[in-house]
């Protein structure tokens, strides 16, 4: 694209009235395919006789369903984050960022915002399989399950796939005459944008669906194809019109050549360069072992034993023993209470839910919502937990009885099985969790809280590696202990290490005085009343 064809271009547009429409002048098709690597649930919004949320299929086919409204929104949200960081407040009170803008288009409440030149078709998939999942909340002061907040829910299983489908117009930009440096300009904010957004995509930093930072809605794309169209030659605009149809067998856009490559911004060309990213994030990734067995109870099983230890599809392979993220944020959340409340005053009780509330989300949206005068400021959780699949476990029956206190014999008609995963030295899994930090560095009170919140998450790591934090069921029977191997910490580019040393001393590589003022800032900020 030269400056003389894009002046004629306008030129004959003037001439025409045409000012006031769109002057496109290149289109690009980005397709690919999406594969889930773990769970998600794209929700209808309803409920069905059988299950509490099942998942939104398509009405024709039954296929699943992928809106492009969900993977446009998902789409948006990344490139603000890496582009203005994360926020202190909900991502809807804060403006739009210039990419997020400029690719898709002007935020809410923006009336004089652009139209998105991106078109996010709709994808349907195939699913690998679909599984249910029960949940429920945990009571944190019995560790039992509170009456009535018992639901299920449908997941499609990992290795489900959808063919995504991308549209990128690109037009002459605005004014009577254009010069070729401003248009290509443009095109390359324009195509860095697209290959950030999409990059996420392929990299598993976009998840997608409900719950997707307890785990659910990771995914992945290996592969992407690009079709170019410049629509101010004639071969260009003919092969965008007959895109994708076929006469007698033959392609009529056969000579349209197609790039094809694992690199997003590599296919749409040498001068695409990926955004900066902006965002401030507290990370942890501690590999651990079941000092004994572990049982998370799965749904109720069609054969086997009455209760089995949750398992899960991933791609290419057999269901595989799990400890979902939404076990791991539960246990967390219940002993970061206790914590915050035994170092706390009880006057300072209210720090304490604040500080949580801040970390974990709200647990009660209403209540939520009156403390803060009405004013809708429900957040999602800012911790991040992923599912953690257990290796080397062994899976072993065993047949259990329940006593009669008063005779001391067995009790009629109480006689169970159960699959609980037995550990050994092999046996690994993994917690990898993160804290989203604010985007402000110059805001000493967040800042201060954000030491605090890091503190208590260090805590609850030592909990457990320590073997003092039980996961899942029967941990009066001493199941669910877990025992630490390794940990690698991450603070925005300052990196800490733990291990366990063969004597059972804990080695760590970092300065240990910095992690030990973050515990210290914890115990401060509940005492600052």
């Amino acid at each position: 694209m030269n400056e003389n064809s894009i002046n004629d271009q306008r030129t004959a547009d003037n001439q025409s009235g045409k000012m006031k429409h769109r002057h496109i002048i290149e289109r690009f098709v980005i397709t690919g395919r999406l594969q889930l690597e773990t769970p998600a649930h794209f929700g209808n919004g309803d409920t069905d006789a059988l299950t509490d949320m099942p998942l939104l299929l398509d009405e024709v086919d039954r296929s699943p369903l992928l809106t492009g409204a969900s993977l446009a929104g998902a789409l948006r949200a990344y490139l603000r984050e890496r582009e203005l960081g994360y926020p202190s407040e909900s991502l809807r009170e804060q403006s739009g960022g210039e990419f997020e803008v400029v690719l898709l288009g002007g935020v809410r409440g923006d009336d004089e915002g652009a139209q998105s030149p991106l078109i996010v078709h709709d994808a349907l998939g195939v699913a690998a399989d679909i599984e249910r999942r029960d949940g429920v909340r945990i009571d944190p002061k019995t560790r039992t399950a509170e009456d009535d907040k018992k639901f299920d829910f449908e997941l499609l299983a990992a290795g489900s796939t959808f063919d995504l489908r991308f549209e990128l117009f690109i037009s002459l930009p605005p004014g009577k005459e254009v010069s070729s440096e401003a248009y290509r300009d443009q095109r390359t904010r324009l195509l860095s944008a697209l290959a950030t957004a999409l990059n996420g995509l392929a990299k598993s930093e976009i998840t997608l669906g409900a719950r997707k930072r307890r785990g659910f809605g990771q995914c992945r794309v290996d592969e992407w194809t690009v079709h170019h169209y410049d629509l101010t030659t004639r071969h260009g605009l003919i092969g965008w019109l007959v895109e994708g149809r076929k006469t007698e067998g033959v392609s009529l856009d056969g000579s349209i050549k197609p790039v094809t490559s694992e690199s997003i911004a590599a296919a749409l060309g040498k001068e695409v360069k990926l955004l900066p990213d902006n965002r401030r994030r507290f990370h942890v990734q501690a590999e651990f072992t079941i000092d004994g067995s572990l049982l998370v109870r799965s749904g109720s099983p069609d054969s086997g034993p009455d209760l089995m230890h949750l398992h899960s599809l991933r791609p290419g392979r057999k269901p595989v023993p799990i400890l979902a993220g939404t076990s791991w944020a539960g246990v967390l959340r219940s002993r970061a209470t206790q914590i915050a409340y035994t170092l706390g005053p009880a006057a300072s009780r209210k720090r304490a839910d604040q500080l949580l509330n801040d970390i974990f989300g709200p647990t009660e949206i209403k209540s939520w919502r009156r403390a803060r005068s009405g004013k809708n400021t429900v957040k999602a959780s800012r911790l991040e937990v992923k599912e953690s699949e257990i290796k080397q476990g062994l899976l072993l029956e065993q047949t259990r009885v329940k006593i009669d206190r008063f005779t001391g014999g067995a009790f009629e008609s109480a006689l169970f099985s159960e699959q609980p995963l037995f550990g050994n030295d092999a046996t690994r899994l993994m917690l990898d969790l993160s804290l989203r930090l604010s985007a402000s560095e110059n805001d000493e009170a967040r800042q201060r809280q954000e030491k605090a919140e890091i503190g208590l998450l260090l805590l609850l790591l030592k909990d457990l590696w320590t073997g003092d934090l039980p996961l899942g069921g029967e941990i009066g029977s001493g199941r669910g202990r877990l025992r630490g191997v390794k940990a690698e910490i991450d603070l925005h580019g300052h990196p800490w290490s733990l291990a366990q040393n063969a004597a059972g001393r804990l080695e760590i590589a970092g300065d240990r005085a910095v992690l030990q003022d973050f515990v210290t800032a914890l115990k401060e900020e509940l005492h600052h009343v």
